[in-house]
């Protein structure tokens, strides 16, 4: 497989970055739960997650004030 074709195939584990981010803050589950208004759970859940819908993806970058979106576009 050539070079270009490794790099596309890459995929960031966007949950475990959401995690991180979360932790960096030092904000705690329940307070990401409330401002997405969902379940703790759901949280959880999306920590697991490696793709993740792009207007859920825009509402998160917002409450976290962090453009998850620049990781994709470097790859561009």
């Amino acid at each position: 497989m050539c070079e270009r074709h490794q790099n596309e195939n890459l995929q960031y584990n966007i949950g475990s970055l959401i995690k991180a981010e979360l932790e960096r803050q030092e904000r705690t589950v329940s307070w990401f739960a409330r401002k997405l208004c969902c379940d703790r759970s759901n949280i959880y859940k999306l920590f697991q997650r490696s793709t993740i819908d792009t207007e859920l993806l825009l509402r998160i970058s917002k409450i976290l004030n962090y453009n998850f979106f620049e990781l994709y576009s470097k790859r561009l």
